[in-house]
């Protein structure tokens, strides 16, 4: 994989993007010669249209990303693939209108958007046919040798086996441990020289999954590894970059203190940050404003209540606020204000409620929050004080959600189905904490464009 901007794009997933963008690229090139050809316009030098042609690859990829193109669902199956490009190509050619309504010097007549939009469609189909067996085979994917035959080898095994994982498993070494679960691992005592043994299974890395490290690791083996050329990895580190998460069975203090990350706080990134929900949140409060008009008069006469409702949240350190959402259940949906986890099919959400909650419309009265300075765009959802104190109980690291203010969507928003239990809780704390510790503004736009995936291709909303 490699780190951009402090996550981690895996290698296939960056080629493909780029061969992408010059098929986008062809694919307007294309499009305005062949509009050209039939009006009888002269071809003039590709240099004259280059910001027309940039800004075309540019939209498109990123509607791309957007909708989800790039997933590990898209690269492992065409049909899935196939339809989001669709979306994506779409959403973008919108786009690009708008962009030629407001910058007409930025972009293609909306003629030539058509031809070329044909052709980025037959072009990105034609590619992910040529290329999907390549991209999913092993070419691909990272050699992995795994000093351990515990529980935790075990993990890596499962993880390696599952569709679109960028590492293969090539040997296991048993460290004389005693809960050894690999069968095929083999003794570090039969092996004469640990590196030799690596670099002969032409291995680009080494995970140490020991179950006990306390004076048990192989500091003399590790180093010579390491002098081979080898990367040397140990297993929490290596599983927050293969899955996004921070993962709490592996994870411990040390780790979280020692690692790089946990920079959300400085005063460039929070200035950045803060500038962009203030103007983002302004824009959208004034353009939904007629749809959260709307959505108040149907709530209104579908059900007695308020259209609207304050709920308290705990936000950034610990500190309680209220959020402001359209109401999407019964007024009596919580007797004597009694929190209560959201049901899958929950029969206290009314039908305009169900709706709203699967298009994400309950959630535009927070840009107000946004704008006040108590939410961002992206974070952590914030909770409820009576699910907070009892999580803090029951999960470790909870309570560090909190260093970072919370947000309208986030990182485990789009990255995990709507979960409403300790263990739904868990994994998301695990998103979290993985971005709380590797913000940047590349993960924020990352997560404002994948948002859109979430919205038009709904998964678990409750």
């Amino acid at each position: 994989m490699i780190r951009l901007f402090r996550h981690y794009i895996p290698n296939a997933v960056l080629l493909l993007a780029l061969f992408d963008a010059l098929v986008l690229g062809a694919a307007a090139e294309f499009g305005w010669i062949f509009r050209a050809d039939q009006i009888g316009m002269a071809i003039e030098p590709i240099v004259n249209r280059l910001p027309q042609i940039l800004t075309f690859a540019a939209a498109l990829e990123l509607a791309m990303i957007a909708v989800g193109v790039y997933g590990a669902d898209a690269l492992q199956s065409l049909r899935i693939a196939t339809a989001r490009l669709i979306v994506a190509v779409s959403l973008g050619t919108i786009f690009l209108s708008v962009i030629f309504f407001l910058i007409p010097a930025l972009t293609f007549w909306r003629s030539n958007l058509l031809y070329a939009m044909g052709a980025a469609l037959v072009g990105l189909f034609m590619l992910r046919i040529l290329l999907g067996k390549t991209l999913g085979g092993q070419v691909f994917k990272r050699r992995v040798v795994v000093l351990g035959a515990g529980p935790r080898a075990e993990r890596l095994k499962t993880l390696s086996r599952k569709p679109g994982s960028a590492f293969v498993v090539v040997g296991y070494v048993a460290m004389a441990e005693g809960n050894r679960v690999i069968p095929e691992a083999i003794a570090r005592d039969a092996i004469y020289n640990l590196a030799d043994h690596v670099v002969l299974l032409n291995a680009s890395e080494v995970v140490l999954a020991l179950e006990e490290r306390r004076n048990a690791l192989p500091l003399k083996d590790l180093l010579r590894i390491k002098t081979t050329g080898v990367h040397v990895n140990e297993i929490s580190t290596f599983l927050e970059r293969e899955t996004g998460r921070v993962d709490l069975q592996s994870v411990n203090p040390s780790w979280l203190i020692f690692s790089d990350g946990f920079s959300s706080g400085r005063m460039l990134s929070s200035m950045s940050k803060r500038l962009f929900d203030i103007t983002a949140s302004l824009i959208l409060l004034v353009l939904t404003l007629p749809l959260i008009v709307l959505s108040a008069i149907a709530i209104k006469l579908e059900s007695r209540g308020p259209a609207f409702y304050r709920q308290r949240r705990v936000g950034l350190y610990g500190q309680g606020f209220d959020i402001i959402k359209l109401r999407s259940m019964r007024q009596d949906a919580e007797i004597g204000g009694k929190a209560v986890w959201a049901e899958k099919d929950d029969p206290r959400i009314t039908r305009v409620g169900r709706f709203i909650r699967k298009v994400r419309i309950d959630e535009l009265p927070q840009c107000w929050s946004v704008l006040k300075g108590e939410m961002s765009f992206v974070g952590p959802r914030p909770e409820r004080p009576q699910f907070v104190e009892d999580l803090e109980q029951q999960l470790p690291y909870y309570a560090e959600r909190h260093m970072v203010k919370p947000g309208i969507t986030g990182w485990a928003q789009i990255n995990y189905p709507y979960g409403a239990s300790i263990e739904d809780s868990r994994q998301k704390l695990e998103y979290d904490l993985y971005y709380a510790k590797n913000y940047s503004p590349f993960l924020d736009l990352l997560i404002l464009l994948q948002t859109i995936r979430v919205v038009l291709f709904p998964d678990g909303a409750r």
